[in-house]
This record gives structure tokens, C-alpha cells and sequence, in this order.
């Protein structure tokens, strides 16, 4: 077999160069010589001397390609020394009849031409049945008179080349399949086949290291009996687990030289001695750190130990196949990253969508059914303010965990993000058993005795149940189900189950159509302001005002804020509705004082929602800056709640907005849970009484005391007391003995438009 390699590139003439170096400088000194000898019928002694010390092939063929000189190389290497050598053979009389063809057929086209022939690769099969690449050119030698009488050719034996060129193609095939992301299986497979091709007489075998660091797991051994595979599957590595269960259990190479008698092969000899192998060579496979990820292991037909050059392509595999795993474990970590929340382990969002679609199509085709169950952890924010984030993310492990217990391995659970989770049931429960019992099961284990970092508390969560086909036909129909019944389970109380109904569906798109509503009111300008006095208990003067938004709908007339300002807090419209109504109160106390009445200060309630904005107080400059109106002349009203939600930050911002100048209140004192350390802290300079303490005043005996005791407290910590919700003269009576600065309720005036409150404040004093 040959090969015309005439147009070879520059490392390849450079090799060809080093090959010819000494050897061509004889070869063009013999063919000038050659046709005298030939003509005269004589070898000298000094041209075969010369010839035989040249380490490549060199020979001499006549026109019927015949040898007429052969080298000892040539003789050597085909076994004719003491048999008369080479002369007069043919490569009919060495090789096989097709090797010998090709030989030929070149041959006589250089003789037939004139044309030379260069760096030829051949294949051959030597003597001893080797087979060997070789490096050959072949050039006509012509007579005195100019005829071709044969050939002259030289060869050289590049089978080690043409090994570390197959070696470094096979290396550069099989970094390839790993980028891209070709299977394990098959890398390892090609990586065996590889090694195998290049070591006789050996088999080669990858296995890995199970998660657990402890079991193996079959990796692959294209040569190897699969029942001996599967035979080894699972086996946990050891001090004494053949050769490749102990090389990964002390993380070094294990060399055993003779299966029959290694005592680490004792209780295994008897499965793999009858496929004739004597000796195995295990090394263990490592990552980039150095953690042991699995072996590679040669099993040999001979007993002995391994050449070097043999572990020399053993250290090459493992490099590659721990390459490999290396790379199909960070394929795998991004892909469960992916689909995974990285906190608890749970699948994500991006997972729930092939979760409901599989449990659909096997509900389909069972004709059943399955339950989607939408969670939300109640008052989590309780956890995260008070215990810190830390603890927050640990409660979440904790409950993940818990849920987990609870369900199947066919059931799910999923975080969609914060403290909200989604538990899939799918499939046909056991006997005696219902979704509603394995989902209360949910529940109970979440609201379980929590402890962290030494402190013991409960979390309870509101749950929404929605069902396919029943409720949904889809995920995105399913989950927004399930989280309008979870809403409506927040309502009624938290710490409930709610099954989704037709009403609840009514309930939503009516909740819709109110979002809409609103929406289309701050645009078209539909919100005005009523405002109710305030009066000093003292001097029975006016000296304040509370600005009161109201909603002029369309259709339905005059709607009250109960009304309207919760679903603004949900869907965040309380942010530009709160600030239209801190500017529109600006404006109107602007206008008043312009129009000649006594200056009053006008009070506005603010939303949680816009306290935590950054810009916040900003915000309140600019209503100030634009209207004109003095710092001075403003309060802002704010809840307990509100404050404790973050008391540092309220502390922080409070004192920036006192800072302008602004008045500062605490309304509906008491309802909340402000401590008294946290009290003393904050900027303020009154407390509002909320209606529900003086509605059933002074007859109940304890709105009576509470009265008396936030009065009290109030004082002592320099600050004015106003109760609002005030309505009789008894009310007013308790209230000024009891030491009472302020009023505000419907004995004064019920919230009344501008015009009309401008009306009162004309009246010196009520």
C-alpha cells in the first residue's frame, strides 16, 4: 500500500530533508556508479561496504523490479541473511499480492517516465509480521546512454512517527467531542480505543466515582464483557476491591501484576480470570482540585507490570477522561442552577412549566386528574426584619425540606421565589387517601416548631388549591388560579386552605376591573380631597387639618378610601396617588393662606409603600417647593406598621424629613407594635388615638384606661395627644379631664370640601 505524498508541506520536506541527510548523499553516488558496475557485471567491495552501514532501506532493482542490491537493512528486516539474500526476488516473493501490486505498478511508472517518485508513506508487514509505515523515494538510473535500466529506492521507518501522529489526532478528536458535550459514554468509549490500539494485548475500563464518593459507577469498556460490567456497577470502593476500587480508595495508582495470586483480587479473581486477562493497572482519575473522580484501568492478557511507555499513555487518559468529567459536571451543576433555585434545592420557575405539562399528559392519559397548590409563607417579613436575612434563607431550607417529606416521588414541589412555593400532586392517591389530606399534611409540618440560632417560633403559611382539568387546562391558567384562591386565604385570616371556585374567578376579574378603574381615575383626574378639622382642646381653635382623598367614580358615585386604598397598596398605585395627594394638599393649604385665613397645617397620611421609596423626601421638598407652601404647615401622618417595618431606616428618613421642617405624627397609636425604646427614638411630635379606643368612650372601663395611659405616655415623652373618631360631648368631657391636647371626629365637622372648611376657619374659635 502507497501513498503519494509529492506535495507535502514544509515540516514534512524538513523531515524528508533529516531522512535523505546522510543517506542520499551515498544514493547519488551509487546511481552515478551503478550502471558501470551493472555493464561490467561486479560489486565492488567498498559499495557494499558502504551501503550495508546506511541505517535505512537502500536498494537496487532492475526494469522487471527485481532486486539487484539490497542493503542489510533490507535483507535484515525480511529475513534472507544466510539464504543469498535479496538478488533476483521480487516483492511477489515478500508481500502480499495486493502490497506487492502497488510496489510494482509505481515501480514501472518510473521506469516506463523517467520521473522519480518522493517521499512515499507505505504500509508493510515485515518478516516477524510487524507492521511498519515507511518513508520511501524511488529514482530511475539510466545507462551511459541515457536508457532507464531500473531503479534505485530508499526507506526509512517512521512507524513511531505515524504512532505519535495517530496518538495526537486521536487526542485532538477526543478534546473535541468533550466541547461538544458529546456523552460520557462515548468519550470514554473512543479514549479505551484509542489506548487499546496503541498497547497490545491489553482491555481497557473507565469507572467513576457515585456522588456519594463511596460506589462506582459504570463508566464504559467497549472490549470488556458488559455482564462483568454490570457485575462491578454499585460495588463500594475499598481497602481491598480489586485494582480499581482500591486505587480510588487511596487515590494513588494500583499495579497488580498477577490477578491469581494479588490478595486485593481475592473475592473477585473468579469473575474476570475466565476471560483470560493475568494482570490489571488501575490509576485513579482526579479533577483540576485533585478530589479522586474515578479510575482507568487496563486489564492484560500477560502477567507482569506495565511498560513505561504504557503508563505514559495511561497518564494521558486519565488527563483527558478527568477533563471529561470535569466538563459533564459543570454541564450538569449549570443545568440544575438553571432549573433549580439555588437556596433549597427545589426546582424553579423555569421547571414548573415542564412539571404541569408532564403531570397534564399523564393525567390525560389516565383520565384523571392533578392539583396544583400555590404557598406563601405568612408574615415571613416578620422573620427576615427581626432574626435577619440569614435566618430567613435557613427557615426556607427548613420548610422546603419539610414539604419534601410529605409528598411522593411523583408529587413536586417548586419555589417560584421569595417565600412562595408550588406543590404538584400528580397521579392516582392510595387507598384512603385525598389531595386535601396530603396538602394539609403541607401545611401542618410547615407550621412545626421552628428553632434557629437559639430562638423557637412558628411560621403558618395561606395556601390556594386549583385543579386540572376542573380549574385550568394550562400552567399559566392553573397558577394564576391557585394564586387568586392563596389571596383569598390571606384574606379570610391566613393559615387557611382555599379551594378556587367560580366566585373567586368573579372576585379576581372584578379585582381586575377596579385595578383598571383606578388606573383610569389618576389619569382622568377623578380623585379630590376633602379635608376634617382639627381643634386644640385648650383654646377651641382650629389649628389643623387631615386632607382626606375621595374617589368621584362615574358611575358609582362618591367612593370612600376603605374602598379603594388597599387594592392601591397591592398593585402599587398608592405611590402616584399618595403623591398627588401630598401635592394637591400643599396647594390647597397655599391657597388658603393667600386668601387671607389664618394659616392652619394640613395633614396627609403616607403609604408604606412611598416611606420605603429612596427618594421619598425628596418628593416631599418638591411638593413644598412647587406649591410655596412653608415647611411648617405640613404634617405627615404615619402608621406603627409602617415605622417598624425597618426602624432604622424610618429613624434615618424621619429625620431627614424633620430636618426640612416638616411636622411628623404617629397615627392610630396603639393598634401596631411599636415598642417603647423604639418610640423615644423616633422625631415625632404627636400621637394620634385611633377611633376604636374612643368610640366607646367614657363608658368602657378599658378604652378609658388605654386613653389615660397613651395620654400619659405621650406627655411624658414631650408629645401632644390627639384622639380622632371623636363624636359626643361625653367623649370631649373625658377627654380634656383626662389631659387630652387635640380632637378630631364628626362633633366638629365630617370631612367637607375645601370651600366649606374655609367656611369654619372664618369661626374664631368653636
Amino acid at each position: 500500500m502507497s501513498t503519494n505524498l509529492s506535495h507535502l508541506g514544509n515540516d514534512d520536506v524538513e523531515a524528508t530533508a533529516r531522512l535523505m541527510s546522510a543517506s542520499q548523499r551515498l544514493l547519488d553516488e551509487a546511481a552515478r556508479l551503478f550502471p558501470l558496475a551493472v555493464a561490467q557485471n561486479e560489486r565492488t567491495m567498498w559499495l557494499e561496504a558502504m551501503i550495508d552501514e546506511v541505517p535505512d532501506y537502500l536498494y537496487f532493482k532492475d526494469r522487471n523490479s527485481r532486486f539487484v542490491v539490497a542493503n542489510r537493512a533490507v535483507v535484515k528486516d525480511n529475513r534472507r541473511e544466510g539464504t543469498g539474500g535479496m538478488e533476483g526476488l521480487s516483492d511477489f516473493d515478500l508481500h502480499p499480492e495486493h502490497v506487492a501490486r502497488g510496489f510494482f505498478t509505481i515501480e514501472q511508472e518510473i521506469i516506463r517516465t523517467g520521473r522519480p517518485r518522493l517521499d512515499m508513506e507505505e504500509l508493510v508487514r515485515d518478516a516477524n509480521g510487524r507492521m511498519k509505515w515507511l518513508l520511501s523515494s524511488k529514482l530511475p538510473v539510466r545507462d551511459a546512454a541515457g536508457e532507464v535500466v531500473g531503479i534505485v529506492g530508499i526507506a526509512r521507518d517512521i512507524t513511531e512517527r505515524k504512532r505519535e501522529e495517530s496518538l495526537h489526532l486521536g487526542q485532538a478528536h477526543l478534546l473535541k467531542m468533550i466541547a461538544l458535550g458529546a456523552p460520557l459514554a462515548e468519550v470514554f468509549s473512543s479514549l479505551i480505543l484509542l489506548i487499546e490500539a496503541h498497547i497490545p494485548d491489553v482491555t481497557g475500563s473507565i469507572l467513576m466515582l457515585a456522588p456519594d464518593g463511596r460506589h462506582i459507577v459504570h463508566g464504559a469498556a467497549p472490549n470488556l464483557d458488559p455482564a462483568y460490567c454490570q457485575l462491578v456497577d454499585g460495588l463500594e470502593i475499598g481497602p481491598s476491591l480489586g485494582s480499581c476500587g482500591t486505587a480510588m480508595w487511596r487515590g494513588e495508582p494500583v499495579i497488580v501484576t498477577d490477578i491469581e495470586t494479588d490478595p486485593l483480587w481475592e473475592n473477585f479473581k473468579a469473575l474476570i480470570l475466565p476471560y483470560g486477562f493475568r494482570a490489571c493497572w488501575s490509576s485513579p482519575i482526579r479533577s483540576y482540585q485533585g478530589k479522586v473522580m474515578g479510575s482507568f484501568a487496563l486489564y492484560s492478557r500477560r502477567g507482569g507490570e506495565p511498560s513505561a511507555e504504557c503508563m505514559k499513555l495511561v497518564g494521558m487518559a486519565i488527563h483527558i477522561a478527568g477533563i471529561a468529567i470535569e466538563r459533564k459536571e459543570a454541564e450538569d451543576s449549570i443545568q440544575f442552577m438553571a432549573h433549580h433555585d439555588t437556596l433549597t434545592g427545589l426546582p424553579n420557575r423555569s421547571m414548573l412549566d415542564e412539571r404541569v405539562a408532564s403531570a397534564i399528559e399523564a393525567a390525560d392519559d389516565a383520565g384523571g386528574t392533578m392539583t396544583l397548590a400555590f404557598i406563601d409563607l405568612d408574615n415571613f417579613k416578620l422573620v427576615n426584619d427581626s432574626l435577619g436575612h440569614h435566618a430567613g434563607d435557613e427557615l426556607l431550607k427548613i420548610v422546603a425540606a419539610r414539604m419534601l417529606r410529605c409528598v411522593r416521588a411523583s408529587d413536586s414541589i417548586v419555589r417560584l421565589g421569595g417565600d412562595e412555593f408550588v406543590v404538584l400532586i400528580n397521579g392516582a392517591m392510595r387507598k384512603g387517601e385525598n389531595v386535601e389530606d396530603r396538602l394539609s399534611a403541607v401545611r401542618e409540618a410547615i407550621a412545626e416548631p421552628v428553632e434557629i440560632e437559639g430562638r423557637s417560633f412558628q411560621v403558618t403559611c395561606s395556601m390556594g388549591v386549583a385543579a386540572y382539568p376542573e380549574h385550568g387546562r394550562n400552567v399559566t391558567e392553573l397558577l394564576a388560579r391557585a394564586d387568586t384562591a392563596m389571596y383569598r386565604a390571606k384574606e379570610i385570616g391566613r393559615d387557611a386552605m382555599q379551594v378556587f371556585t367560580a366566585e373567586l374567578a368573579n372576585r379576581a376579574h372584578e379585582k381586575l376591573e377596579r385595578q383598571e378603574e383606578l388606573r383610569r381615575a389618576l389619569a382622568r383626574s377623578e380623585f379630590f380631597l376633602q379635608y376634617q378639622p382639627q381643634m386644640d382642646l385648650s383654646t377651641g381653635r382650629i389649628f389643623a387639618v387631615e386632607a382626606l382623598i375621595r374617589w368621584r367614580h362615574p358611575e358609582r358615585g362618591i367612593v370612600p378610601p376603605g374602598d379603594f386604598i388597599p387594592l392601591a397598596e397591592e398593585n402599587g398605585l398608592i405611590g402616584p396617588i399618595g403623591d398627588w395627594t401630598l401635592r394637591a394638599a400643599c396647594r390647597q393649604n397655599k391657597a388658603w393662606q393667600d386668601s387671607g385665613l389664618p394659616p392652619v397645617v394640613v395633614s396627609v397620611n403616607v403609604s408604606a409603600r412611598q416611606f420605603q421609596e429612596t427618594d421619598w423626601v425628596e418628593r416631599v421638598a418638591t411638593a413644598l417647593e412647587e406649591s410655596g407652601l412653608e415647611a411648617r404647615y405640613l404634617e405627615l401622618e404615619l402608621t406603627e406598621s409602617l415605622i417598624m417595618q425597618d426602624v432604622q431606616q424610618a429613624v434615618e428618613t424621619m429625620h431627614r424629613l424633620s430636618q426640612l421642617g416638616v411636622h411628623l405624627a404617629i397615627d392610630d397609636f396603639g393598634t401596631g407594635y411599636s415598642s417603647l425604646s423604639a418610640l423615644k427614638r423616633f422625631p415625632v411630635g404627636r400621637l394620634k388615638i385611633d377611633r376604636s379606643f374612643v368610640k366607646d368612650l367614657p363608658n368602657d372601663t378599658d378604652d378609658a384606661a388605654i386613653a389615660r395611659a397613651v395620654i400619659s405616655l405621650a406627655h411624658t415623652l414631650q408629645l401632644r395627644v390627639i384622639a380622632e373618631g371623636v363624636e359626643t360631648r361625653e367623649q370631649i368631657d373625658f377627654l380634656r379631664e383626662a389631659g387630652c391636647d387635640e380632637i378630631q371626629g364628626y362633633y366638629l365637622s365630617k370631612p367637607i370640601d375645601a370651600r366649606g372648611l374655609q367656611a369654619i376657619l372664618c369661626i374664631p374659635n368653636l
